[in-house]
């Protein structure tokens, strides 16, 4: 587990800290006061948003302990909202690097504007 410094203090090497920081720009659609949501650059569906807790942790486990996934959230179906996602979306958190994850920042993908088949790949 992650000493308490690292998960609150925003890496320098991380991509995402980053992007909160305004370092690295990003398509921003949405914010506020815990997180913050920016288009995927290499979408998987009509849209496809993440929405990444403007804290530093490495995993939504880590994100969840410090009590903030509801933040991303709320600000994912805001999106989803905003989007005109009516007809349903999905909300996908990888964790590890056999779950999927390639940045380790805590992001939840909202995926929409399509059917998602099930089970996913």
């Amino acid at each position: 587990m992650s000493s308490e410094n690292e998960t609150t203090t925003p890496d320098p090497h991380c991509l995402f800290c980053r992007i909160v920081s305004g370092e690295i720009p990003a398509e921003v659609v949405a914010t506020n006061d815990h997180a913050i949501a920016f288009r995927d650059l290499n979408p998987q569906a009509p849209v496809h948003v993440l929405v990444i807790p403007r804290r530093h942790a490495a995993n939504a486990a880590e994100t969840a302990a410090q009590g903030g996934t509801d933040a991303l959230i709320t600000l994912a179906d805001k999106v989803a909202q905003q989007e005109g996602l009516d007809q349903g979306y999905r909300l996908v958190f990888n964790t590890g690097r056999d779950g999927g994850q390639v940045v380790f920042h805590t992001h939840l993908h909202l995926l929409g504007g399509r059917n998602m088949g099930w089970p996913p790949g």
